[in-house]
């Protein structure tokens, strides 16, 4: 009902995890649904992957197997947000013990704010989802990505300091973040 009562459709942006299987399953059938009501519309995910080292669930692994392949199918961009990741940048980097889904959630929406920028500014580059995804994606099914995101900052910070060009693109090619 909120799709039909817009004037300029982009698309979707849709936030699940693939280990649940509410995420893995009721969410990529949310994504096939949508993509068959509306088929000329991009469709974006942000999908949080399992690991092994931060699993709860041994059927994770099997759900995340089973919703990818409608991710291929029906999704125009996934960007990947590994679990084990989340957790690791908390630890080591932000000096969480022991981190808080509002730590972790902190991280993802950072994230999400940060690759969705340029639809939200004016610019002249990637303004829609379409053209994010023609300037990202270079096969219709290789559209998977990796995200990293710096500086980083944890959920309470409030102190701000000025960050030197080398220690941000050391941050941003760093493995950890």
């Amino acid at each position: 009902r909120e799709a039909e009562g817009c004037d300029c459709l982009q698309g979707f942006q849709i936030t699940h995890s693939l280990g649940g299987g509410t995420g893995a399953g009721m969410g990529t059938l949310l994504i096939s649904k949508i993509r068959e009501e509306f088929p000329d519309r991009m469709m974006a995910t942000f999908s949080v992957v399992p690991s092994p080292k931060v699993s709860d669930t041994v059927v994770e692994p099997y759900n995340a197997t089973l919703s990818v392949h409608q991710l291929v199918e029906n999704s125009d961009e996934t960007f990947c947000i590994d679990n084990e990741a989340l957790y690791d940048i908390c630890m080591r980097t932000l000096k969480l013990s022991n981190p808080s889904y509002g730590d972790l959630n902190y991280l993802v929406s950072a994230v999400m704010s940060g690759v969705t920028t340029c639809l939200r500014f004016p610019g002249q580059l990637n303004s829609d989802l379409r053209k994010l995804a023609v300037n990202m994606v270079p096969f219709p099914r290789l559209h998977f990505f990796m995200v990293g995101f710096a500086p980083l900052t944890s959920r309470g910070a409030h102190s701000f300091r000025a960050v030197s060009v080398p220690e941000l693109t050391q941050q941003m090619f760093d493995p950890k973040n």
